[in-house]
This record gives structure tokens, C-alpha cells and sequence, in this order.
């Protein structure tokens, strides 16, 4: 009886006590939950900005990746030359065949900069051809910064066979110098200002470009030093199939022994482009003089590890022409014929005239390129003469050039 007087206060507080500790449980639990949701959000949280990270550092990398591949294309050339020179050993045994050149191009851009480069491989040269960066700074102007093509007279070549015109022998066609240009180009307007420190290897003879590197007949080296360039064209019937550049073209710089001043050269030329349906015609008249300290009548040129000795002053006449016929013959998509003559007169030192007549054809056939020359040439470099020359022989070749462009 005791015992149960005991037992029953012990068993109304326990009753009592059981919904305190239910609702304290209760309590316990929601604040746990509480606090689970808030951590379950943290997480969240922190996931999400996790992922948008991520995003960013994907996305860097692919611009990173995109700019440093696809803005870029690789490509070159290889090139193989066939000649027959009636007055050397190499017409006796029918001519020669060799490797002529092997090209590396990387042209694009990355970013907002544009690239363009070229290396050649020469069995007895290596030889930067250009090497610039330029950039738009709007629709119209562009600049170009190194290596870059001089804007002289009819661009980009004065010439459709494989050795040019008699222009390029006195530094006047498809020149490469180290400096600064300027293009703008605007409809039928095209504006071109340059200014070059010196050619683009000052005293050198294997090189591309043809440029003075010594006085003819003395020992002091001569470069060409400080020039501005300058070009206007003006085409009438832009985008029709009988469109005509007007053009004309200025240059003048210092000439340096590579610490003094020697000289200053000059030259200016007047151009015209016809593209008349598949007829192409191009017609330049070119003033040009290199004054020497010195007095002297001509210098010596140096490229593609030649030099040979050119008249100081002359006047030089190009008259070309071309026409461009579609065919189907096998893998054969193109055929260009032309016929390209060029004239120096008016030499100082009473050098004979250069003339130099090239008859030929171009055949295009998916990325082979070709040129079949008949070159006729009288006191011109590289057949059989020289520019500073008193022969009054005609020389003649046979040039095929055949190259895979990839």
C-alpha cells in the first residue's frame, strides 16, 4: 500500500512530463530542419556560382583556343623549274630541272590584329618574303606594320609570267621593305602611304626584293634609307565587266652607307588596269633616279644572292596583256594566255636599252599552278645581260614553273 502511495505521484508526473518533452522534441526537430533547409540553400548557392565559373573559365578557354587556331590558316608551296638558256651550257644538254622554292604562309587573325607571313626555302637561300601586323581601324583604313609590299605603280604585280617585268630588276614591282603603310580603300578610291626605314636586309644580297646594296665599281655599301611611298587609284566601272585603275605613284628617300647620307633616289610612275570581261591589260610609264654623292652612273642590286649593276637613271615602259579562258580538261580548270614587254631607256652612263618580251601561258588545275615562258631578253638580268649593259645581242629560255599551292 505504501509502495503504491509511492508509484502513484512518480507515474502523474511522468504523464504530465510527456507532452513537455514531445513538444520540446517538437521544437528540436524544427529547428534542425531549419537549419538543414538554410545549409541545403547555402549549397545551392554555392553550386550555382560554381557552375557559372565554370562557365566563364569554359568560355575563356574556347576564345583562347578560337583565337589562337581558326583565325589562322597555313598553307605554302612547292615549286619545281624546268629552263632551257640558249646561251649557257644548259642548252646543249637540253636544259635544266631543280627544286625552286618551298613556301610557308601563315595569314590571319587573332583578335582584332591581323597576321600575314612568308618564309622561303631556296636551294641557296632562306629568305623572309613579308613578315607584318596590321589592323582595320574601320571600314576603310587599314595599317600594316614590317615586311610589306611597297605601293608603287601597278599592284600587285606589273607582270603575268613567272619573271616578272624588267620593273622588278630595278626595285619598282613587287618590292618587300621594313616600315609602316597605310591603305584606304573606298569604292573605286584607293589611297596607299608608306614609310620604310630601309629594305628588309640592309646591304644584302640574298634577299626577295631587288634593292641598291653598292656603288658600281666602288666598295662603299649603299641602302636605301628613310623613302615615303605614296599611290592613288581611281577605278571607273568598278564591279562591271569593264572597269579601268587609274593610277599613279611617287617615291623618295634618302640613300645611306649605313651611317652617312650618299644620295637620295626618287621615282614616280603613271598606271593603267584594264579588266575588260576575260581580257586583262596593264600599261605603266616609270621615271626613276638613284643620285649618288659620288656622281656615279650605276650601282650594283643586290637579290636572290645575285647583284648585278643597274643605271643610275632611266626611264622604263611596260605594256601587258592577257586572256583568261575557262576550260574543262580533266583536272585543267583555267588557261591564261599573255604576252608581257617591258623597256629601259634613257640611261645614264650611255648604257644600251633592256628590253625584255615574255610570251606565255598559266594553266591552273585544282592547287597546281604553272607558267610556260618564252622570254626574249636584250642587256636583261638573268637572260643573259645586265641592266647596266652595252650588248646588243638578244638572248632567249624556255621557263616552266610548276607549283602545288596548299
Amino acid at each position: 500500500m505504501r509502495l503504491m502511495k509511492k508509484a502513484l505521484p512518480a507515474a502523474v508526473g511522468l504523464a504530465l512530463g510527456a507532452p513537455t518533452l514531445a513538444l520540446a522534441e517538437s521544437h528540436n526537430m524544427e529547428t534542425e530542419l531549419e537549419a538543414l533547409k538554410d545549409r541545403i540553400e547555402q549549397l545551392e548557392s554555392q553550386l550555382e556560382e560554381t557552375k557559372k565559373q565554370q562557365e566563364a573559365t569554359e568560355e575563356k578557354v574556347a576564345k583562347a583556343t578560337s583565337d589562337s587556331g581558326s583565325g589562322i590558316d597555313v598553307g605554302g608551296a612547292v615549286r619545281v623549274n624546268y629552263s632551257n638558256k640558249d646561251w649557257n651550257d644548259s642548252n646543249d644538254r637540253g636544259g635544266d630541272l631543280k627544286l625552286d622554292t618551298f613556301r610557308f604562309n601563315v595569314d590571319g587573325e587573332i583578335g582584332d590584329v591581323i597576321l600575314s607571313g612568308e618564309f622561303r626555302h631556296y636551294d641557296y637561300m632562306d629568305v623572309v618574303h613579308h613578315a607584318w601586323v596590321g589592323y582595320d581601324f574601320n571600314e576603310m583604313w587599314q595599317g600594316q606594320l614590317g615586311i610589306n609590299q611597297v605601293p608603287f605603280g601597278v599592284t600587285p604585280y606589273n607582270s603575268h609570267n613567272f619573271y616578272f617585268s624588267s620593273n622588278y630588276y630595278l626595285g619598282l614591282e613587287d618590292d618587300y621593305d621594313a616600315g609602316i603603310k597605310f591603305i584606304r580603300d573606298s569604292g573605286p578610291l584607293n589611297l596607299q602611304f608608306a614609310f620604310y626605314k630601309n629594305d628588309e636586309e640592309p646591304g644584302a644580297n640574298d634577299k626577295y626584293s631587288a634593292d641598291p646594296i653598292s656603288e658600281y665599281g666602288g666598295d662603299g655599301a649603299i641602302r636605301e634609307n628613310n623613302t615615303f611611298n605614296g599611290r592613288v587609284a581611281y577605278t571607273l566601272g568598278q564591279g562591271t565587266d569593264f572597269s579601268t585603275e587609274l593610277g599613279a605613284s611617287v617615291q623618295a628617300g634618302d640613300l645611306s652607307d649605313g651611317s652617312d647620307s650618299v644620295g637620295d633616289h626618287t621615282a614616280y610612275a603613271a598606271h593603267l588596269v584594264g579588266n575588260y570581261k576575260r581580257w586583262n591589260v596593264q600599261l605603266q610609264a616609270t621615271d626613276y633616279e638613284y643620285d649618288l654623292d659620288s656622281g656615279a652612273d650605276a650601282l650594283n642590286f643586290g637579290y636572290f644572292a645575285f647583284n648585278t649593276p643597274v643605271a643610275a637613271e632611266a626611264t622604263s615602259y611596260t605594256a601587258n596583256v592577257a586572256y583568261s579562258l575557262p576550260v574543262s580538261f580533266g583536272p585543267v580548270s583555267n588557261l591564261t594566255f599573255y604576252n608581257d614587254y617591258s623597256l629601259i631607256t634613257d640611261k645614264t652612263g650611255d648604257y644600251e636599252d633592256t628590253m625584255m618580251n615574255v610570251t606565255g601561258m598559266a594553266i591552273t588545275a585544282g592547287g597546281v599552278y604553272a607558267y610556260l615562258d618564252y622570254i626574249q631578253g636584250e642587256n636583261q638580268p638573268f637572260v643573259g645581260g645586265q641592266i647596266a649593259g652595252n650588248s646588243d645581242e638578244s638572248n632567249s629560255l624556255i621557263n616552266l614553273n610548276v607549283g602545288y599551292y596548299f
